[in-house]
């Protein structure tokens, strides 16, 4: 089922773009993301705009064209099996992807104003994070994180969960702007959920409920690979694997703060959560893998 928020795998395709989610579609200021897929040898070539992006490979290797310059990526077999290197492409550029075994490969962007050099990360760079103990331990690839990767606006982050576990708990908001505590940022969710080997698809569920701000957006969906969610406000969490299914999120984040920082406030029915990670182990099948060595 589609709804404002929850758009499942194929309701959000444009041409090339197996999603295509920006500010026009999603009503709001400034995150974006799009999902290319290109067959071996595929060809795509894009003006940026407005707007900074990431071009992330999901799946397969590519090569991006930008101001001048060549960067090469070696990419990955796929999201559950290594960190991949990335391409930053500034505003106002034109941008040509190109692919010679093909592969999928995210967009992630946001509106902006300052106009940063096109550079390559590399997947060496990349901080690989445990997060939570217990039923909420996940691991989250800090690639494009406010405080890892230089942007104007764009956070972007990969975060693996386990089956079994839930991950964006305790549910946290970031909807309003209290200096030093809380940022204003939009959020997208783009679900890859791991099938069983010699088995069926796996699924997962996704939660949002009302903050009081905004939208007083209220989401419960069954997400399944390549669903994403968009969050304009409200509290969100948790994303929950079902067991036997590793999910995999990507999350593009940006808003209208002058400052670029992820400053989240825990929902106070359920942040008492966090004081119990101490005492518990993390998960032994994290980290799923580690960044490369230089």
């Amino acid at each position: 089922m589609t709804s404002r928020h929850h758009l499942p795998a194929g309701t959000a395709a444009n041409g090339p773009y197996t999603v295509d989610v920006g500010p026009a579609s999603a009503g709001w200021g400034h995150a974006a993301l799009r999902v290319l897929r290109l067959p071996p040898g595929g060809r795509h070539a894009y003006d940026t705009g407005d707007a900074e992006w990431i071009v992330l490979p999901l799946a397969g290797g590519c090569t991006v064209t930008a101001d001048g310059r060549t960067l090469p990526l070696a990419g990955r077999p796929d999201v559950f099996s290594a960190v991949t290197d990335f391409a930053y492409v500034p505003r106002d550029t034109h941008v040509t992807i190109t692919s010679r075994g093909g592969g999928r490969f995210a967009l992630a962007g946001a509106r902006c104003e300052r106009r940063l050099p096109v550079r390559r990360g590399p997947a060496s760079a990349v901080p690989v994070e445990l997060r939570g103990t217990g039923s909420c331990s996940r691991q989250v690839n800090n690639f494009a994180a406010a405080d890892t990767f230089d942007c104007d606006r764009l956070i972007a982050v990969e975060v693996l969960t386990p089956g079994g576990n839930w991950s964006s708990y305790p549910p946290h908001k970031h909807d309003e702007h209290r200096p030093g505590e809380e940022s204003r940022l939009e959020e997208i969710y783009y679900f890859e959920i791991a099938a069983r080997d010699g088995g069926g698809p796996g699924l997962g569920y996704h939660r949002i409920s009302p903050s009081g701000r905004g939208r007083d957006t209220d989401l419960l969906a069954e997400v399944r690979d390549g669903d994403t969610v968009l969050v304009p406000d409200g509290w969100h969490g948790p994303s929950i694997a079902a067991p036997g299914h590793p999910m995999y999120y990507l999350n593009v984040m940006a808003g209208p703060g002058g400052e670029r920082a992820w400053l989240i406030r825990d929902h106070p029915d359920h942040a008492w959560i966090r004081a119990t990670w101490p005492g518990q182990p993390v998960d032994p099948r994290l980290p799923l893998y580690t960044a490369p060595a230089q």
